[in-house]
């Protein structure tokens, strides 16, 4: 379904409906941040595949009600990409999910390897930056007019990291050491590509050698050195240029 440059909000999308009222947080932003107005047109989206273009019939201070004009169900891609992304400290986390989502991730992983300046802790403090990370996926997905909705999954250590590569159909880890390039690895045709980002400080050699352990391939991405927070949505540019989603 063709964008148009129209805003989306994730919703309910209740089959067999033609109209819909969108209340909540989504209502009162559209109401009263994009200020849409009746006649003008929106996309609906239940982060699950399905889209709705939609036009406005009346609007109140919280919420609207709109005609659903046409939907469909988009496919999930065939080749799914979860990112691991190192903890990354203050602003630096949130652009690295932004930009990774904005791009098309697919899924998300907080690791915490061992050389992250900040910690999640198993309390309020880390669930409140979990849930960073994941409001900030889903502004993400919102401006880039997705339909599907990356998950941000529970952070993980480096032992749950080196099982999620053995269950993937391709582990990739960006490191400075990898003879091979990105660029020139075969990608598989479906399944999950996991692609490890470390931290600022890097990923040492523990635990470099329980991924490459576990199955994972060390790749370069060029001969320049990138942050933490820009390595991941470059790789992911590279990746779409290969496989055909770009």
């Amino acid at each position: 379904m063709a964008r148009d440059g129209l805003p989306l909000f994730l919703t309910e999308l209740p089959a067999g409906a033609d109209q819909i009222v969108l209340s909540g947080p989504e209502g009162r932003h559209a109401a009263t941040v994009t200020r849409l107005r009746v006649g003008e047109r929106l996309l609906l989206a239940d982060g699950r595949g399905e889209v709705a273009k939609a036009e406005v019939i009346s609007v109140t201070k919280d919420e609207l009600r709109a005609v659903l004009r046409e939907r469909v169900r988009e496919a999930e891609p065939a080749l799914r990409v979860t990112m691991a992304q190192a903890l990354l400290k203050g602003d630096r986390a949130e652009l690295a999910v932004d930009q990774a989502v904005e791009v098309g991730v697919d899924a998300l992983v907080p690791w915490r390897a061992a050389r992250c300046v900040a910690r999640w802790d198993s309390g309020p403090r880390g669930a409140k930056a979990l849930e960073r990370w994941r409001s900030t996926a889903r502004s993400a997905a919102k401006q880039a007019r997705r339909s599907w909705l990356p998950p941000v999954h529970e952070p993980t250590t480096t032992a749950g990291l080196a099982e999620r590569v053995r269950s993937a159909a391709l582990a990739l880890v960006l490191h400075e050491s990898a003879d091979a390039r990105l660029t020139s690895v075969d990608l598989p045709a479906s399944g999950e590509l996991l692609l490890v980002v470390g931290p600022e400080g890097g990923i040492d050699d523990a635990e470099l050698a329980a991924l490459t352990e576990a199955g994972a391939r060390p790749v370069l991405l060029g001969d320049t050195v990138l942050r933490a927070s820009t390595a991941g949505v470059a790789a992911l540019a590279a990746l779409w240029a290969r496989s055909g989603r770009w």
